[in-house]
């Protein structure tokens, strides 16, 4: 189990004083945090596999995909690995094809993590999503999960929005403006306030 993030217990208070509904959410999870990784490509694989499906579903498939790789998330036993046993695992034909070739995109070096520590989360987006298969939802997973980057606001993601929409009392999905506003107001810790808006609406932990 990894450590809270070094900027964690500094955005629990800064974000503790913005509005009485986060206040409260923060204090039902005082123990609770956002669980890093420091595996790049286990949490690419974790991210595909998450893509457009609920957490619960994920977390399912997930652990059959593990069986299927031994327990061994690394490139070369992906790309060991055929297609039709990752199928039977639960994941679609896209996202096996997906699979494959990030892993090749690792063994071959085309796709350099290192890079992306010296970049900006806009220049890490742009550089993750050159890789077929992920998206900037993706790319925002892996800034958050892998890169610790404190300040990511994925507003395409179904469950903060949903958990927005449920805490503020808004229509769903929440307005351009009201978002605007939401990201306005917790830059800087955005990453935290989405943990603990998925936190509010599911008791199970995100990890990618």
């Amino acid at each position: 189990m990894s450590n809270p993030p070094k900027y964690w217990k500094k955005a629990k208070q800064i974000l503790s004083k913005k509005d009485l509904v986060l206040k409260k959410i923060i204090k039902q999870n005082r123990n609770a945090y956002l669980k890093t990784r420091n595996d790049p490509f286990f949490s690419i694989c974790r991210t595909i596999i998450g893509q457009q499906i609920s957490v619960k579903a994920a977390d399912s498939i997930w652990a059959r995909f593990r069986i299927k790789c031994k327990k061994k998330i690394q490139p070369k036993v992906i790309i060991k690995v055929n297609k039709r046993s990752l199928r039977s695992a639960g994941l679609s034909h896209q996202k096996v094809s997906y699979l494959k070739n990030i892993a090749k995109s690792f063994m071959n070096k085309s796709f350099n993590v290192s890079k992306l520590k010296k970049m900006n989360d806009e220049n890490a987006i742009e550089y993750i999503t050159q890789l077929k298969g992920l998206g900037i939802w993706s790319a925002q997973m892996f800034l958050m999960f892998n890169l610790n980057r404190p300040d990511i606001f994925p507003t395409k993601d179904i469950g903060l929005l949903k958990a927005i929409s449920k805490n503020y009392k808004v229509k769903y999905p929440p307005s351009e403006k009201f978002l605007k506003k939401i990201s306005k107001k917790y830059f800087g810790y955005r990453t935290v306030f989405t943990w603990y808006m998925w936190r509010s609406i599911d008791p199970v932990d995100v990890e990618y």
